[in-house]
């Protein structure tokens, strides 16, 4: 059994996961601690990194406004512009994320099948990326949390790495209960810890009102000029302001398009802009307090209460980025990109909350690797920001072709604004390749074997299915040559699960030939992942009567659904099919891939392939179908 996709894009309508009848107040609330917890612990560690050695950036006033200001337009051009009012008006049926966007600029290249798989290439490398984050964002957050204990008592620095580590070892560990509980709680923490920002940072500005020059955008244009080519180190260390920023696209499906902006005009953005000022106010004052400008901001009776609320939301940023690693895994899976895993559902009520035991503890391995590598916020910082970059490259990359063909822009305000933002994009990751070797080597590599693994995936089923439909017989021919009153007839409905419904199960064959029985009722199942989010009732049926007791079902699920056979089933009934539940027995076919010369891939390739086809999740759990009712039964399929 094997997945297909096609990429047909429906007009927008509003997703499932974003109820219509909650409050405008509340769905803010949420979005602001599940959306905002990436970007929101940025003021961590971002400005002591502008001034570290290594970036060559002296510790004067001039310098102090120039980078505060830089900060303060980034997140202005960057977030505000591009992302708050351009790109989350790209949406996928009311879903955003590398995946969904992809899916929607395919759709705008399909009569054109190169361009098409260029496409697909760009969004499935910008989404190989966002895992290189999921696994530094848990490690860089709580690290720069758990730093605030140099700050409180200097002789504490020895356990810094080894609580970062508890904590994290302990967040992964929780993650097979659940967050339905964990997550009523985010909103109020997370707009506690924005609050504080602005509170800390107004403190400090009243006291220096010369930091509010940093507002003049001049002075940030003045910063960069006068660095010249130096402008680069300072580059990929102010870009850590603005990690998290792919987070409020991501996350549009569960909260909606206003929530996010709201939540970003009002709160977010004046909290952080109020704390980066506060923190260069404060430089003004004391350039000594460079060592940690964050926690330097709170009297010393304040760092503990400070170091709390700051862990808590290093967890709460962790936590969104692990959820989004698994909702990218599920997506992935269901787009034909990786094998089926296993998927836990942890809330009876929420389909969009999954676990995904080998998703976690690989990503749960990867923080470890890099907290005890790394040591501090200021090591990681090295590997943070490439990935980030790189992945707002390739979503501006997307969005021309959402901008040219689903918005019918003219072509020059199409290509224009494009390159006006990829210019901005490259600059940032230009900035960025200089800390390769400090670091940023760790999220390329990993998104390049990432990227790997899926394009071979994806390969060897398009090559698959190829074979199954070359050596297999034709349906339409076969069906009328068999002679029903001639077969004994199994008081049954068999269920055919198959990957291409125009060619006889071999399952079929073996019942006819081994224990000549055909059941009273027999469907040819295929199972379809559009490239939607999600797929309506109305159109989940395909239902096509072949004659002699056969019928063609076609189950068709978004990249969001849960997909649950059975249950999809029951439809059948809309069209005089009725599919009982003890009555219906599901033939599969497990695949063995057996490697051959002159094959589509690579030998290396093929046996990467044929490694991952066995280790490949079960189909029973994937789709739901019941235990005591499946007969599997073993394909040579020859590529």
């Amino acid at each position: 059994m094997t997945v297909s996709s096609s990429l047909p894009i429906e007009p927008n309508s509003s997703s499932p996961s974003t109820p219509a009848r909650q409050g405008m107040a509340a769905l803010t609330l949420a979005a602001i601690g599940v959306v905002y917890g990436d970007i929101g612990t940025s003021p961590l560690y971002t400005v002591k990194e502008i001034f570290a050695p290594a970036t060559g950036v002296p510790l004067d006033a001039t310098h102090i406004v120039g980078a505060v200001s830089t900060i303060f337009w980034a997140l202005m051009l960057v977030v505000t512009l591009k992302y708050v009012i351009l790109i989350l008006r790209a949406d996928n049926r009311g879903e955003g994320g590398s995946l969904a966007l992809t899916a929607l600029a395919a759709k705008t290249a399909s009569t054109n099948p190169q361009l098409r798989r260029i496409i697909l290439m760009i969004g499935l490398f910008g989404a190989t990326l966002f895992y290189g984050d999921s696994i530094i964002t848990p490690a860089i957050s709580v690290l720069g949390a758990m730093e605030g204990l140099e700050v409180a008592t200097p002789a504490l620095k020895p356990l810094v790495v080894p609580i970062t580590l508890a904590i994290l070892i302990s967040l992964f560990l929780v993650q097979r209960f659940g967050t339905g509980a964990m997550g009523k709680v985010f909103g109020p923490i997370v707009t506690i810890w924005f609050l504080m920002l602005a509170v800390s940072g107004i403190a400090h500005i009243i006291a220096q009102p010369a930091i509010l020059a940093a507002l003049n955008p001049l002075e940030a244009w003045n910063f960069l000029a006068g660095r010249g080519w130096y402008v680069f180190a300072a580059i990929g260390a102010i870009v850590l302001a603005l990690t998290g920023a792919e987070a409020l696209y991501a996350d549009m499906g569960h909260f909606g398009r206003k929530p996010i902006q709201i939540a970003w005009t009002y709160l977010v953005l004046p909290s952080l802009a109020l704390n980066y000022m506060g923190q260069g106010a404060l430089l003004l004052a004391d350039p000594t307090a460079i060592a940690n400008p964050f926690y330097k901001l709170f009297p010393q009776t304040l760092i503990w209460p400070a170091l709390i609320i700051a862990t808590m939301a290093a967890i709460i940023a962790s936590q969104a980025v692990i959820s989004g690693a698994y909702s990218m895994t599920r997506q992935a899976i269901q787009l034909g990109f990786l094998p089926r895993m296993t998927v836990q559902h942890t809330s009876a009520r929420e389909s969009g909350q999954i676990y995904m035991p080998a998703v976690n503890w690989m990503l749960l391995v990867g923080v470890i690797a890099v907290v005890l590598f790394f040591g501090s916020s200021s090591g990681l910082a090295g590997a943070y920001g490439i990935a980030v970059t790189v992945t707002m490259a390739t979503t501006t990359c997307l969005t021309f072709f959402v901008v040219r063909g689903r918005w019918k822009l003219p072509l020059p305000i199409a290509i224009g604004a494009t390159l006006f933002f990829l210019a901005v994009d490259i600059f940032l990751v230009a900035g960025c390749a200089l800390k390769f070797l400090d670091g940023g080597w760790f999220s390329l590599l990993v998104a390049a074997v990432l990227f790997l693994i899926m394009s071979t995936w994806q390969r060897g089923r398009t090559i698959v299915m190829q074979c199954i439909h070359r050596d297999g017989l034709e349906l339409g021919a076969f069906l009328p040559t068999l002679r029903p009153e001639e077969i004994q007839r199994a008081a049954r409905v068999a269920v055919y699960m198959v990957a291409d419904a125009s060619t006889v199960p071999q399952a079929l064959l073996h019942n006819l030939k081994h224990n000549q029985v055909l059941h009273e009722r027999n469907l040819i199942l295929t199972v379809q992942f559009k490239d939607v989010p999600w797929v309506g009732e109305d159109e989940r049926i395909q239902l096509e009567e072949l004659g002699n007791s056969f019928w063609r079902v076609t189950v068709n699920f978004g990249f969001m659904d849960a997909p649950d056979v059975p249950r999809a089933l029951k439809l059948c009934e809309r069209y005089g099919l009725t599919i009982p539940h003890f009555q219906t027995s599901y033939f599969l076919s497990r695949e063995s891939i057996v490697s051959t010369p002159g094959g589509g891939m690579a030998p290396w390739r093929e046996r990467l392939f044929a490694a991952m086809t066995r280790n490949a999740g079960g189909v029973v759990e994937f789709f739901r179908l019941p235990d005591n009712a499946v007969i599997e039964l073993g394909t040579r399929v020859q590529i």
